[in-house]
C-alpha cells in the first residue's frame, strides 16, 4: 500500500543487522560511577544562601528574587514540580509587595508559566510586563517563546527578527525552533549547532542547545551522530539526565536492545523526580511486547502526572495513553478539549480530532480535521493519527500520504506505532 514508507522500514531494518551503536561498557561505567552532578551541588549551595539571607520581616527583593531563580534551577535539575510552585508563590508575593513596580517578578512568572504548559497565563503576564517596561530584547525574545507556543506563527516571526543576531544565543535557540517548526531540518541543526557555539562558558546553556542537537539528529535519522552529542554532553556532565535519556532512546529504537533501555530509563526514574523516564519505559515494554508491563507503567505514569501540580504539562501523553493501552477515549477528548482552551494550535486540534475519532465522532472528527488541521504542519505522532482517520474514512491516497510523512520520523515514534506502520505498508 505504501512502497515509499516500507522502503524507509526495509532499509531501517537492514542497517538494525549492523553493530550496534550504544557502548554498553560505556553506559555501565556511567551508571556504577554516577556521582550528583556539580551543578546540583552548587544550587544546592545557592538555595541555602540566598533564604538564610531573606529578611522575614520586611520586602526583600534581590534575596527572594535570587531564591525563587535557584529553585526554577532545581527543578530543571531535579525534576521536583514543587520547586517551580514554590517559585512561584514567592514571586507572586514579591510583586504584591511592591505593589507591581517591579517588572522581574513578573517576568520570572512568564517563564514559570511557560514551563508549566499555562500558555494562556503566560500572554498575559507578558502583556503586562511590557506595560511595566520590560526591555525591547526581552520583550521580543520572550514574545516569541509565547506566541510560537500559541500558534501565532506569524507574530512569533516578526519578534524573532526584531532580536536577530547571528552571534545571539536566544536568537538561534529560537530560530532552530522556528526552523523545525517549518520541516527545515538542516536549518534547525546549524542553528542549534550555532547556539552551541554562541554559549561561550556557560555550561548551563551549551549542554541545553547541545542536547537538543542530539534530539534533533534522532528527528533526522542521524542515529550515530545523535549518540555522540549525547556523550559530549556527558562528557560535560556526567550526571546530565537527558542525554542518558537520549542514549536509551538509541539504544532502545536504533540498536533494538530493549533491556539495555529499560535498565537506562529505570536508573533515570531513580534520580529525577520528572514523570518522563516512566512514559520512557512504556516504549521499552513495547518494543519487548510485553503488555502487562506496557500496562503497568502506563498506569504508573498516568497516576503521577494526573496529580494536579502537573496542570496541562502531560496533555498529549496522556492523549496518547487514554486512546491506546489505557483504553479510555473519553478522558483523552475531555483532555484534547482542556488542551485547546489553553492553546489552538494545528498540533492540538489533531489531538482533537484523534480522540474524536476514537470515540467514535467520525463526522466531527473530520469537521475539526478540515477546518484546523488540514494542510498544516505536524510532527511524527500527529501524522500517524491523522493518516489513521483517513484509513477509517477509505480515504487510501491521503493515508498514505500521512503514513509516508510520518515514517520519515520514524525514529520518534514508539515501538508500537513503527510495528502499526510496518503492518500497514505491508497491506
Amino acid at each position: 500500500m505504501i512502497p515509499a514508507l516500507f522502503a524507509i522500514l526495509f532499509f531501517t531494518s537492514c542497517k538494525n543487522n549492523q553493530v550496534p551503536i550504544v557502548d554498553v561498557a560505556f553506559v555501565d561505567s556511567l551508571i556504577t560511577n554516577y556521582s550528583i552532578s556539580p551543578a546540583l551541588k552548587a544550587n544546592e549551595a545557592d538555595l541555602q544562601f540566598w533564604k538564610g539571607r531573606i529578611s522575614a520581616n520586611t520586602p526583600d527583593y534581590t534575596n527572594t528574587s535570587r531564591y525563587a531563580a535557584a529553585l526554577v534551577k532545581r527543578f530543571h535539575l531535579s525534576g521536583n514540580i514543587k520547586d517551580l510552585k514554590s517559585s512561584d508563590s514567592l514571586l507572586l508575593k514579591l510583586s504584591i509587595d511592591y505593589n507591581s513596580k517591579e517588572v522581574g517578578p513578573v517576568f520570572s512568572l512568564i517563564g514559570n508559566a511557560m514551563l508549566q504548559h499555562r500558555f494562556k497565563e503566560a500572554d498575559s503576564l507578558l502583556n503586562l510586563a511590557k506595560v511595566m517596561g520590560l526591555k525591547k530584547y526581552e520583550s521580543a525574545a520572550t514574545s516569541f517563546d509565547v506566541n510560537f507556543e500559541m500558534g501565532r506563527m506569524l507574530l512569533a516571526k516578526s519578534y524573532l527578527n526584531i532580536i536577530k543576531n547571528d552571534n545571539d544565543f536566544g536568537y538561534q535557540f529560537r530560530k532552530s525552533k522556528m526552523m523545525h517548526y517549518n520541516g527545515e531540518l538542516d536549518s534547525s541543526i546549524v542553528a542549534m549547532q550555532r547556539a552551541v557555539e554562541n554559549a561561550g562558558q556557560d555550561e548551563g546553556l551549551k549542554l541545553a542547545a547541545l542536547s537538543n542537537v542530539g534530539d534533533l539528529f534522532i528527528h533526522a535519522g542521524k542515529l550515530d551522530s545523535a549518540y555522540l552529542i549525547f556523550k559530549e554532553c556527558i562528557n560535560l556532565n556526567s550526571a546530565e539526565l537527558h542525554s542518558l535519556t537520549g542514549i536509551g532512546w538509541v539504544a532502545l529504537v536504533k540498536d533494538k536492545n530493549d533491556s539495555l533501555a529499560e535498565r537506562i530509563f529505570q536508573f533515570v526514574a531513580t534520580k529525577t523526580a520528572s514523570p518522563d523516564p516512566l512514559f520512557k519505559l512504556i516504549a521499552s515494554a513495547e518494543q519487548r511486547e510485553d503488555s502487562i508491563l506496557e500496562l503497568k507503567y502506563a498506569q504508573a505514569f498516568e497516576q503521577k502526572v494526573k496529580d494536579t501540580v502537573y496542570g496541562n504539562m502531560y496533555n498529549k501523553s496522556l492523549i496518547q495513553l487514554y486512546t491506546g493501552i489505557l483504553n479510555n477515549p473519553a478522558a483523552a477528548e475531555a483532555l484534547a478539549k482542556r488542551e485547546l482552551q489553553n492553546r489552538s494550535t494545528p498540533q492540538t486540534y489533531a489531538w482533537y480530532v484523534w480522540s474524536l475519532l476514537c470515540n467514535n465522532k467520525t463526522d466531527e472528527s473530520y469537521n475539526v480535521y478540515q477546518k484546523y488541521v488540514s494542510g498544516k504542519p505536524l510532527e511524527g505522532l500527529e501524522l500517524y493519527w491523522m493518516g489513521k482517520m483517513m484509513l477509517s474514512l477509505n480515504k487510501g491516497y491521503n493515508a498514505k500520504q500521512y503514513f509516508k510523512e510520518a515514517g520519515k520520523n520514524i525514529f520518534d515514534l514508539n515501538p508500537a506505532v513503527v510495528k502499526d506502520l510496518v503492518g500497514l505498508s505491508k497491506e
